[in-house]
């Protein structure tokens, strides 16, 4: 169980794109990458194809480490843990103990 999740919302603590706020589009459990929307913009040249028949020079985020984001809770950046509740495993935030999901 990973502590990012799909649809959350992260700060980048560090790197070019430091202290932004975005949504997580993907998490890459295999290779502890996150996709953070408006972050880590890339531009990638596309050759003509079928889904874009023009093609030319598109941005587009490129994966960062999971390490590098901190998931905001109430507008504050906090750690992430765990407890267990009524049997169930849920993430804690580890600033105000306040459960997320």
């Amino acid at each position: 169980m990973h502590k990012i999740k799909k649809d959350d919302l992260v700060v980048v603590i560090a790197g070019k794109d430091k202290d932004k706020q975005g949504k997580v589009i993907s998490v890459d459990t295999k290779n502890d990458t996150v996709l953070v929307q408006g972050c880590n913009m890339v531009t990638k040249h596309t050759k003509p194809a079928a889904g874009s028949p023009q093609g030319g020079i598109v941005n587009k985020e490129a994966p960062m480490d999971i390490s590098n984001v901190m998931l905001v809770v109430d507008g504050k950046a906090t750690r992430v843990g765990f407890e267990v509740k009524d049997g169930k495993k849920v993430r804690v935030a580890k600033k105000t103990g306040k459960v997320i999901d």
